[in-house]
């Protein structure tokens, strides 16, 4: 690894206030609230094993410590976003709240350390009117760079119409809305979590490849045709699937199979290659990085390292050796995240 070869921008870095795992703590104990994705990913996380502590340790640290680690891993600057959850498992008023909090918080962070973080706005949807005006003060007044939206909230999907003040919001701003990833809700994780796939390992892509197309599907993009949505993972799936998902759409809508599946302006993987953006996170991995390359363009794929669930230091090393242009590089590492972002 050459820290100094490349600027690297990594896109998709969690932290967590430690009020919020306080609170966290609090959900897992009380058995009347939190759902079982909640319990199996927190209670993981909150638990006992060395790991957990470590990573405890490191996703409350928004200041020296997780800079010596970006050091290590030469990682030049880091894009942070509260972690799944977020404040979406709470009721709408807390919810609220506390993500006009935890936004001072880290806007505050940032301007101790502006050349090595950058970060995105936490909302409520609960609360959608409410959102849109946090996503609001979050860019105008904080500066901060767009939205973190961890997937569904509670059980439900931004394809609902009643969210879609926070599209809106993001539109006008011209802010992107990351949509990270969180375990399948209460009505679907069932067979993943009796077979231990309800994480990272399987759960989390499909939840949040099934929330992009609800968003397509639902015709967001006709009627907000400059939103912009930022995934992690090199799209959960979705790139490699995108001939069929075409092909099927097309005969559905045909057939009018499903009253919630109509025509649309365009073609689903359409929207993938012109309103979607796809970071690196979690996927070191040279096949698949040239292949979403190849099928969503270099413009479209942004480098992340899914800091600290998947903080290895060498894995860098996969992508400084990617066969690709040297500018094809800089677009992935630095250049299309600071177009996507305004940074």
């Amino acid at each position: 690894m050459n820290p100094e070869k490349y600027y690297r921008l990594a896109a998709e870095e969690a932290y967590a206030p430690p009020d919020l795992l306080q609170r966290y703590q609090k959900l897992l104990a009380d058995p009347t609230k939190a759902d079982p994705g909640f319990r199996s990913l927190w209670g993981h996380y909150l638990g006992a094993s060395a790991a957990a502590t470590a990573l405890a340790r490191r996703i409350q640290d928004i200041g020296e410590a997780r800079i010596r680690d970006m050091d290590a891993s030469g990682i030049a600057r880091q894009i942070l976003s509260l972690t799944a959850p977020g404040v979406q498992v709470f009721d709408a008023d807390t919810a609220t709240g506390l993500a006009n909090t935890y936004n001072d918080q880290l806007a505050e962070a940032i301007c101790k350390h502006p050349d090595r973080f950058a970060g995105l706005a936490a909302i409520a949807p609960q609360d959608a009117a409410g959102a849109a005006k946090e996503l609001e003060r979050g860019v105008r007044t904080l500066g901060l760079k767009g939205a973190i939206v961890n997937s569904h909230t509670q059980g439900e999907y931004l394809d609902d119409r009643k969210f879609w003040p926070i599209f809106e919001a993001a539109e006008a701003l011209r802010a992107p809305i990351y949509l990270h990833p969180t375990t399948p809700s209460a009505a679907m994780i069932a067979p993943f979590k009796e077979a231990g796939l309800d994480g990272a390992v399987f759960g989390f892509g499909v939840e949040t490849g099934l929330h992009m197309l609800r968003i397509i599907t639902s015709g967001a993009f006709d009627r907000f045709p400059a939103l912009r949505i930022v995934v992690g993972h090199l799209g959960e799936a979705l790139p490699y699937w995108m001939f069929r998902i075409d092909f099927m759409h097309g005969r559905m809508v045909a057939a009018g199979r499903h009253p919630r599946v109509g025509k649309l302006a365009k073609k689903p993987s359409d929207y993938l290659k012109e309103n979607f953006y796809y970071t690196t996170s979690g996927m070191a991995w040279e096949p698949v990085i040239l292949f979403a390359q190849s099928v969503l363009g270099v413009d479209r794929v942004l480098y992340a390292m899914d800091y600290p669930y998947q903080y290895v230091p060498d894995e860098v090393k996969v992508t400084d050796d990617l066969p690709i242009s040297e500018g094809d590089k800089e677009k992935l590492y630095r250049t299309n995240a600071e177009r996507v972002f305004a940074l």
